[in-house]
């Protein structure tokens, strides 16, 4: 995933790098503040470019406060927050070109403006304040937060829905996958996207797309039953029939 966010960013010979050696991290740090994502102070700035500084690691803590990074565990994964961090970026500076066909060029002229109560409607997704309490709470639930506060929300939202719902908490025996692993990386595509990387993420997303597809199938049938539980009527009453003409 790694190689793939320099791939995009044009990170000189992505395919080549060793994400775990330390001068690489170090310079892809380097790289990822002076060319794109441009939050860290002058000074910081000055001792991040000193990578040869025993010091280096308090820098970086400096240049993470900077940033608005949160506190991870591991390099690579404060790798793959600054790629996003920087991803977003790019994206932000074409954003014409990616919401050209997106829901949101869909002129609501029409549409009638509401004013909700809700108090949720008031809260700013975009601030400091609603940015640090998502990632507190994905911190808390071991989900690496992304850039976007609303993607890491619904991280948050799916685990807290399908392993803390209270039947969950009090019968795990029933959520817990057991079994062995269905082998993906084997199973027929029925197309070449010529990459094997991204044939890799097509299977993956058509499992997660055959299993969402079961799962509302599920759903299906529990409704009908359900349904079925209050209009039908078991019990006959004799006296109403009638034999013969």
């Amino acid at each position: 995933m790694v190689r793939r966010f320099l791939e995009a960013l044009n990170y000189p010979n992505f395919d080549k790098i060793n994400v775990e050696d330390e001068t690489t991290f170090k310079n892809i740090v380097v790289w990822l503040e002076t060319t794109k994502i441009n939050a860290a102070s002058r000074n910081t700035l000055y001792l991040l470019k000193n990578i040869n500084d025993r010091g280096w690691d308090k820098s970086f803590d400096l240049y993470k406060n900077d940033v608005g990074c949160p506190v991870l565990e591991s390099r690579v994964e404060y790798l793959q927050w600054l790629l996003g961090k920087a991803v977003q970026i790019e994206t932000s500076k074409n954003k014409a070109l990616y919401l050209k066909h997106s829901v949101n060029t869909i002129k609501s002229s029409n549409v009638p403006n509401m004013v909700a109560e809700n108090p949720l409607d008031k809260l700013d997704f975009g601030g400091k304040e609603f940015t640090l309490r998502i990632n507190q709470l994905a911190k808390s639930l071991k989900i690496v937060p992304y850039p976007d506060p609303l993607v890491t929300l619904k991280a948050v939202r799916k685990v807290i829905t399908t392993r803390l719902a209270p039947d969950c908490v009090e019968n795990p025996q029933n959520y817990i996958l057991t079994g062995t692993p269905f082998p993906y990386e084997d199973a027929d595509l029925g197309f070449d996207l010529n990459d094997p990387v991204l044939n890799k993420a097509a299977k993956i997303l058509r499992m997660l797309y055959i299993h969402d597809l079961r799962d509302l199938q599920t759903k299906a049938n529990e409704m009908v039953v359900a349904i079925q539980n209050i209009t039908a009527n078991p019990k006959t009453d004799t006296k109403l029939g009638k034999v013969g003409r």
